[in-house]
């Protein structure tokens, strides 16, 4: 389903990485405390493929940009360039912005400003296209703690409110000010959603119709075992049972079918058994359906929603594609809908370390994250299904003959199977490590 077209080592471990909501552009945050910014070729961008051979391989050459050894990528010019990867991957800049590791990453709405937290106990605020710091803040000290609270979580929730969540459980609403470009130092509201347990992950709730601001003001947190949901005004609204198993990742899924209780959105949640849950909105008690993506017990790492047009023909009206990323290095793709893993559809990012992120850009392409490696994933061309121009050609089939599909009676416990023991989580620690080159960016 996907092709690499980019394989770029770092220097140290990936702890944070960040699509752009608007722009080819993506950031990723080290253990080191650097954060590098990339550009993707555009489609607006028009180079000419000189090669007498359409059908040869990409053409491997590099450019210095700041220093930094960056690659450029040449395909036939009858595809377009987000399709084809052509043009370059440039450097937007690099810098060690953190004296600890950088732990996360955020962009504004509309991505001008970019928020990065570290192990150094600070927030800081800092122009996209150029790197430099406008603003940045002091993460606050929790009581007990000796050492800092490292960050877990950051978000822009809206052009006014920043949430960041921490080790000890806590989750804080910064104040922004001057459209993101000043930070007030005070929080102006702390919650603990999940007690004193870590928060994982947290994805905002889609705004009803009446909403007049367009910004969500409720969300979705994981941390531990439980999974609650925070209301900007009301504080934690509702928290689930306890789950006895690690709750790793989240996203939101929209555009479902729509019938009997269901609203046709789901939250899902990466679990560190290898399980996706299924939660209905607005049922916040207990998991609705589950999908078992790893039967070997990996932990669900991260979770991103595929553009529309993916699918190989193996979805129908109403189904989505969702992009897993496990801890051994795979990703793999499961349908929601009919829940099933589409099971010849894996992609590996690594043969070691675990996919830490997974996200698409504006023009479709896959950007992983793991380890020392970032990846870069464009449609593969010549599979069975066509990928996505021929699911657009032909329409969405219901063909089934790769697809794993997920017993929803697995999540029930009348059988007297007991669920499985929780897992203790998982820090981004390893030797230094990098993975195999699609491309040189020898230095």
């Amino acid at each position: 389903m996907f092709d690499t077209i980019c394989t770029l080592p770092v220097q140290s471990d990936i702890f944070a990485q960040v699509v752009h909501p608007t722009q080819p552009l993506f950031a990723i945050g080290l253990s080191s405390g650097h954060v590098h910014a990339y550009k993707l070729p555009s489609d607006s961008e028009v180079i000419e493929d000189t090669s007498e051979d359409s059908t040869s391989p990409p053409l491997q050459t590099t450019n210095s940009v700041n220093g930094s050894i960056v690659p450029s990528l040449r395909r036939a010019s009858t595809a377009s360039l987000s399709e084809s990867g052509l043009g370059s991957i440039d450097t937007l800049w690099t810098t060690r912005r953190h004296k600890g590791s950088c732990r996360c990453l955020a962009f504004s709405h509309d991505g001008e400003i970019c928020y990065s937290a570290g192990m150094d106990g600070l927030v800081k605020a800092f122009y996209t296209d150029t790197g430099k710091v406008i603003s940045k803040i002091t993460i606050p000290q929790s009581v007990g703690l000796e050492d800092v609270d490292g960050p877990t979580v950051l978000h822009a929730l809206s052009p006014q409110a920043l949430l960041l969540g921490t080790d000890s459980g806590k989750l804080y609403l910064q104040d922004l000010r001057q459209d993101g470009k000043e930070i007030v130092s005070q929080c102006s509201q702390t919650w603990t959603p999940h007690g004193d347990e870590h928060i994982n992950a947290l994805v905002p709730l889609p705004v009803s119709e009446t909403s007049t601001s367009g910004f969500s003001k409720q969300w979705v947190s994981v941390g531990g075992t439980t999974l609650a949901v925070t209301d900007l005004r009301k504080g934690t609204i509702a928290t689930s049972e306890d789950q006895e198993i690690e709750l790793t990742s989240l996203a939101m899924v929209r555009g479902l079918k729509k019938g009997g209780t269901s609203v046709g959105e789901k939250v899902l949640v990466g679990q560190s058994d290898g399980v996706v849950s299924l939660w209905e909105r607005g049922v916040w008690g207990d998991l609705d359906e589950r999908i078992v993506v790893e039967r070997a017990g990996l932990s669900v790492d991260s979770l991103a929603e595929v553009p529309f047009g993916f699918g190989g023909g193996k979805l129908k009206m109403n189904e989505k594609l969702v992009a897993v990323g496990l801890e051994d290095g795979r990703v793999r793709f499961m349908r929601i809908g009919r829940n099933g893993v589409l099971t010849k559809m894996d992609a590996k990012h690594d043969e070691i370390d675990g996919v830490v992120a997974v996200g698409f850009d504006i023009e479709g392409r896959m950007v992983t994250s793991g380890g020392q490696t970032v990846k870069v994933w464009t449609e593969a061309k010549g599979l069975p299904g066509g990928g996505r121009s021929a699911a657009a050609k032909h329409g969405m089939s219901s063909s089934d003959d790769d697809v794993d599909e997920s017993d929803s009676d697995e999540s029930s416990d009348e059988d007297g199977q007991s669920k499985p023991k929780r897992k203790k989580r998982k820090r981004n620690k390893g030797k230094d490590k990098s993975g195999g080159k699609a491309l040189d960016f020898s230095l």
